[in-house]
């Protein structure tokens, strides 16, 4: 099939959601062709063979989300997100054929230049989970097409960005611990924050990220290297020290228990997610009550909203993210629409902030 090859369906062309694909692999630009154009609303408008012929198509093709794949020879899938995003914004899906810790840092630094989210490769056909995991690729397009863009300038990619004046406020030496809940565009948001942070801090932080399955420990590793913080994927007892980080694992609750112990729960999603933020918020405000402050950033749906205002309401920190700075204001709009958070912030104002509750 030729890069700018289109696979027309009988739905109309101004209804479908335009899709690019970017792959080094035939077999694998076969199989995402074959899978997205089984569904009417989907069209495949142009097929890149690489990452350098994928950033030259997306200006003509102009699609409404792309998918790209991570390791590609010459431009890999990182460094051609980064160069659409700076050019010509567009919903990028990195698909993904392996969760190792090495691809999945890769994975996570085009997340931190404006990849939306990580999908798992659908399997072959013939595969037991082939309509499954095809399923989760249409699924995830469709959501990521819908979502707005913008154009994302060079910067460093341990940088804290330009934060702006923060109003002070009193400080606080009673804090024993941070939670922070993210979804969609979480893992920049996140990076940001910490990079800002001291790294003598004196709480830990545990964070839920909603993200593929069996890509938690590149996102552990990934935020290591780009927050110069120890992350660790949370361990079921665990008591969390000041200065560490905390991820929840892939498919598993993660909260803390009345000894300030991590605990992880393998039961009943919440809203189709496991790890949830509501129930890490909802521990954090049973253990530590006054003693707590909780993040919850950019992300679609709900997730979080309710249980932090739980947090506030035992006299906890509660910050969301602002509508500005947020790729998706779902969630942490929601919080605010319910009285949830005591502060409204960007990621680069969340820092500062944090210092100053430190006194720093």
């Amino acid at each position: 099939m030729s890069a700018d090859a289109t696979v027309p369906n009988s739905q109309s062309a101004a209804s479908r959601i335009r899709v690019m694909v970017v792959d080094d692999s035939p077999v694998i630009r076969e199989l995402l062709i074959y899978v997205l154009k089984q569904v009417p609303d989907l069209q495949v408008v142009g097929v890149a063979h690489n990452g350098e012929q994928g950033v030259a198509m997306v200006g003509d093709i102009r699609p409404d989300v792309i998918t790209m794949d991570i390791h590609m020879a010459g431009m890999d899938g990182f460094e051609a997100a980064r160069r659409i995003m700076e050019t010509r914004a567009t919903p990028i899906v990195i698909v993904s054929g392996s969760s190792s810790v090495t691809e999945s840092v890769t994975v996570f630094r085009a997340l931190a230049v404006g990849a939306l989210t990580v999908v798992r490769r659908p399997h072959g056909l013939g595969h037991p989970e082939f309509a499954s995991s095809s399923k989760g690729l249409v699924e995830t397009v469709r959501l990521m097409a819908g979502v707005k863009v913008v154009r994302r300038w060079a910067r460093s990619e341990g940088g804290a960005g330009n934060a702006r004046p923060v109003t002070p406020v009193p400080a606080r030496s009673d804090v024993r611990i941070l939670a922070i809940g993210a979804s969609t565009g979480g893992p920049a948001a996140i990076m940001t924050i910490l990079a800002a942070l001291p790294k003598d801090m004196p709480f830990p932080v545990l964070i839920v990220q909603h993200i593929c399955d069996g890509f938690a420990a590149g996102f552990g590793e990934w935020l290591t290297r780009a927050s110069g913080f120890p992350v660790h994927i949370a361990a079921a007892g665990e008591l969390p020290l000041p200065g560490h980080v905390y991820v929840a694992p892939s498919g598993f609750h993660m909260g803390v228990n009345g000894s300030n112990r991590i605990m992880l729960d393998a039961g009943p999603s919440e809203d189709r997610l496991r790890p949830s933020v509501a129930y890490m918020f909802r521990s954090v405000a049973a253990a530590f009550g006054r003693h707590s402050v909780a993040i919850l950033l950019t992300g679609m749906g709900t997730d979080g909203a309710e249980a932090l205002k739980l947090i506030r309401d035992r006299g906890g920190t509660t910050i969301a993210q602002d509508e500005a700075s947020s790729v998706v204001h779902g969630m942490p709009g929601e919080a605010i629409r319910r009285g949830a958070a005591m502060h409204v912030l960007s990621p680069e104002n969340m820092g500062p902030f944090l210092r100053g509750l430190q006194g720093k």
